[in-house]
């Protein structure tokens, strides 16, 4: 026992030797004492005894002092004029590289909104002074500061030739191992937005690499969510990273979080359905509430992402109604937008959104009525109070309809035309002929698109007003062109084609995808005789046609049968009524003196052998005659 304490006791002491040289002066006194107090601690503790216990208290406490603001710090962030900063340099303050790097990190902060100011800035000698400082100890800047430093940097517009920046990038990729996955993404988001040179997007390559390779550190919702909305677009393999490990902590997410989340990939345009299924059942299955911003952007991701979970749509359309109160004309028009692109038609809400119209019309504005009004029609939405309505809509636009940019002046035209409710002034002002010619022969989807909307309106000119005298469309403008039927074929439209060729027989007794002057494309047309025999269709003049093919009358009791086929995204969602654009459409065909045969997915697909596609077809044009004979 006696043998095991001396061999301790020598051990302590030479331990303490040691010590002795880092505790200046050293004396045998001071030896003695340091002994002493090695002897204590060995007594008392039982990990004592391990290698490098006498420092970890001293190590541990120094790690956990915090930092004590100077006041030179204070001064740096009250400042509010670049001059203020400038002067620390000649003063009696001695900055240091974290000090100096502050600096230039509140003069980014004070000159971001006086652009103007950066070239005197960068010419002061002051300014100089301070890069210089900061570039002798660049490596000794804390990692937040640094990171926040490089993006100043490039906002300020330091060159890129300039030694000082090119020695903050040199420093950031030395750091890239140790700096924390938000430091990076800081990094990332200011070399994406700030700099577009070469040398920047080179470390952005490198950022992007570290951050896709290090997703698996990210432990918090908050960061998930602010890497995704700031740096997740620069790649896609990191944004498949970020959204895998959404799924992992989406059940973590707050509102607020699902709402940012929501945005993020409406304003990418990201369609991740899994994501968006997960999302949706922590929407309706959370007790949380949902403020009136929440759900307004909810609404909008869901409606810009053409994605439809029924629960979800109810919710946000109840939730609304509620707030409508306190909903604003912008927030209306908003909200309707989002609902028609959802192609969501809550009865209640959007009869809610009609009297919010009508109770604020003094003061509402044009652009959100204009908007409230596209919804409508879309979604074939014809309000209680529709006089009222319309009647405010057309006092709207009759004074300013022609100052409005002539693509928004041909949707509204053609949004009445849906509703029912053009006027034939405003028929005639898109009509004109020095009005319509800027679409003629456009090359953009958009002008094409717009150019189809002036066919659907001429063909209400056309066929729903007869007191009409015109302008119209010329003929060579309402002759189809060769993108007409370039369109994809769907199974139904291939199916429903190789039905009706084995019901025809013949080539001649109809016609398959017949392009109308409308600006409508029949799936097929067929000719019936009195005793409902196929006549050969191309024998007989055809004036929905552009260009006539026959040149015989059709006989008397004959009937011309148009098949139209419906699509699942021809309807509004869970419901089996039409959108606004095909019931236009099914409307014009049947003014055009046609049958209608409707061909609905949800019919289609219960038939399952070529017999009952025959059969089903049949029996459509027996009801369509037998209706018509009936009236």
């Amino acid at each position: 026992m006696a043998a095991h304490l001396v061999k301790r006791c020598t051990c302590l002491l030479r331990e303490a030797a040691r010590q002795a040289p880092a505790m200046a002066p050293v004396g045998r006194l001071r030896l003695a004492w340091v002994a002493h107090k090695t002897l204590t601690s060995s007594a008392t503790s039982p990990i004592s005894h391990l290698p490098g216990s006498l420092m970890e208290p001293v190590e541990k406490e120094r790690a956990s002092t915090p930092y004590v603001e100077k006041q030179v710090d204070h001064l740096i962030k009250k400042a509010t004029r670049p001059e203020e900063l400038l002067e620390l340099l000649g003063g009696s303050h001695d900055l240091d590289s974290n000090q100096a790097a502050m600096v230039l990190i509140r003069l980014s902060h004070l000159l971001s909104e006086k652009p103007e100011d950066k070239g005197l800035l960068i010419q002061d000698a002051h300014f100089h002074q301070l890069l210089c400082l900061l570039n002798s100890q660049i490596a000794s800047v804390w990692h937040g500061t640094l990171s926040k430093l490089l993006g100043s940097l490039y906002a300020l517009g330091i060159p890129k030739a300039s030694k000082e920046l090119q020695s903050v990038e040199q420093e950031v990729r030395w750091r890239m191992r140790k700096l924390k996955y938000k430091h990076l993404a800081f990094l990332a988001e200011s070399c994406a937005t700030l700099s577009q040179e070469q040398h920047s997007q080179e470390l952005l390559a490198e950022l992007l690499m570290h951050l896709e390779r290090r997703w698996t550190e990210i432990e918090d919702s908050h960061t998930l969510v602010t890497v995704m909305m700031k740096v997740g677009h620069l790649s896609e393999p990191l944004m498949n990273r970020l959204e895998d490990k959404c799924l992992e902590l989406v059940e973590h997410f707050g509102p607020n979080e699902l709402r940012k989340v929501l945005v993020m990939l409406a304003a990418q345009s990201r369609r991740s359905v899994p994501l968006l299924r997960a999302i949706s059942y922590h929407l309706v299955q959370k007790p949380f509430s949902l403020t009136k911003d929440v759900l307004l952007d909810v609404a909008y991701a869901y409606g810009k992402l053409s994605f439809h979970q029924t629960q979800v749509s109810q919710r946000l359309a109840t939730d609304l109604l509620s707030l409508m109160p306190s909903l604003t004309s912008g927030e209306v028009a908003h909200c309707a937008k989002s609902f028609a692109l959802l192609k969501w038609l809550s009865l209640p809400l959007f009869e809610a959104f009609a009297q919010h119209i009508l109770n604020r019309a003094q003061d509402i504005t044009l652009p959100h009525l204009c908007s409230v009004l596209l919804a409508f029609a879309r979604l074939n939405f014809h309000p209680d109070q529709e006089d009222q309505f319309f009647s405010l809509v057309h006092e709207k636009l009759g004074s300013e309809l022609p100052g409005l940019e002539p693509a928004l002046q041909v949707d509204l035209v053609w949004a009445l035309c849906v509703l029912q409710q053009a006027r034939e002034a405003e028929l005639q002002a898109v009509l004109h002929p020095e009005f319509h010619i800027q679409f003629l022969g456009g090359k953009s989807q958009k002008d094409q698109n717009t150019f189809q909307k002036l066919l659907h309106i001429n063909a209400t000119a056309l066929l729903e007003y007869p007191e009409y005298s015109g302008p119209l469309l010329p003929a060579s403008a309402v002759a189809p062109g060769p993108s007409a039927l370039d369109r994809k074929v769907t199974p139904l439209q291939k199916e429903l084609q190789e039905t009706l060729k084995g019901l025809l027989g013949s080539a001649d007794k109809g016609s398959l995808e017949v392009a109308t002057q409308y600006g409508w494309v029949l799936d097929a047309e067929v000719l019936l005789d009195s005793d409902g025999e196929f006549l050969p269709v191309r024998d007989f003049v055809a004036p929905h046609l552009a260009q006539p093919t026959g040149s015989q009358s059709p006989p008397p009791g004959s009937k011309r049968l148009a098949f139209l086929r419906w699509e699942f995204p021809n309807f509004n969602s869970r419901s089996k009524d039409l959108l606004g654009r095909f019931v236009l459409a099914r409307r014009h065909i049947v003014a055009a003196g046609f049958l209608i045969v409707d061909v609905p997915f949800y019919e289609w697909l219960e038939l399952k052998s070529e017999w009952q596609k025959g059969a089903y077809l049949k029996d459509k044009m027996r009801k369509a005659v037998a209706e018509e004979l009936a009236k």
